[in-house]
């Protein structure tokens, strides 16, 4: 699928700021999934726009305003082609994951993190489910994904960024990035390397997912998984929606947790006070076919 997208940030602050550093991580990324056809980032006031890959590997649009503003605006525009994914054709057991060059590779994303860190109430879990399956690494991680999707309500508000995992597995309420760090925590205490991903996903519902008649959508930034199979590629998972990562989802970037792809952060010279608004809008092309 082609789509188009429009992220647009504003804050409006209580009296004039002398000064803000932002960095924004909104670009779709490329790989062998999905390609970039136009990206384009504009603020207001205009500044002048420094891009780079952060150690992850996410592009990073780093700027300043300079000069008093009571005001600021971004718009960031990309144009993004996306493709469904290799079919996985591997059945790693469990004694794959201890391979040194497989821990070695993926020690990053085998460790705690601040948003992913586990306690009993998570590895007890995760057992559990490992031994419903048997020597059979991607029956887990299938197991682990259904469990999360069904065993933890979509619930908007009732969590904050920050809530741990074992909290989460509690409650048994949250959103999109509540239920990626409960998969993930519950991978890594298995000793499966997962990572967190932070993207847009074209439908109406993002809880619900399916496929919509609407060309044009109104979204939030979106989080899934990715897990790191033995003799495989990256293996993308979508807990929310119980699904495999597809065409419907456009992959920004990835980290260890939120935190390492948060949106938009910065810092500013002036009034605590602050609105912010958010607004994402994404519209679905037609695609030519070329005649061959």
């Amino acid at each position: 699928m082609r789509f188009d997208i429009r992220y647009t940030t504003r804050f409006s602050y209580g009296d004039k700021v002398v000064e803000s550093q932002n960095d924004l991580r909104a670009c779709p990324a490329v790989d062998s999934r999905q390609q970039l056809l136009h990206y384009r980032v504009t603020t207001i006031p205009a500044a002048r726009v420094f891009s780079y890959a952060d150690y992850w590997g996410t592009r990073v649009d780093a700027f300043g305003i300079r000069g008093p503003h009571d005001a600021l605006e971004v718009v960031a525009e990309a144009t993004v082609e996306t493709s469904r994914p290799a079919m996985l054709t591997v059945s790693p057991r469990w004694a794959e994951l201890d391979d040194a060059g497989y821990r070695d590779e993926h020690v990053e994303y085998l460790r705690p993190s601040p948003h992913t860190d586990w306690g009993p109430t998570v590895t007890t879990e995760a057992e559990r489910v490992r031994d419903l399956v048997g020597d059979d690494v991607v029956s887990a991680v299938l197991a682990i994904n259904r469990f999360v999707g069904t065993g933890v309500e979509y619930v908007p508000g009732a969590t904050y960024v920050g809530v741990s995992t074992d909290e989460v597995l509690e409650r048994r309420e949250g959103v999109c990035q509540d239920f990626a760090h409960l998969f993930i925590a519950m991978c890594r205490s298995l000793g499966i390397a997962a990572r967190y991903v932070s993207g847009y996903f074209f439908a109406v519902d993002e809880r619900r997912g399916a496929t919509t008649d609407r060309d044009e959508v109104e979204v939030q930034t979106h989080a899934w998984v990715e897990v790191a199979v033995p003799g495989a590629d990256w293996w993308a998972l979508d807990p929310t929606n119980q699904r495999e990562v597809g065409v419907q989802h456009i992959k920004i970037g990835h980290g260890r947790d939120y935190d390492d792809v948060a949106p938009l952060r910065g810092t500013y010279t002036g009034p605590a006070e602050h609105d912010l608004d958010v607004h994402i809008r994404i519209r679905r092309l037609a695609q030519v076919q070329q005649q061959q």
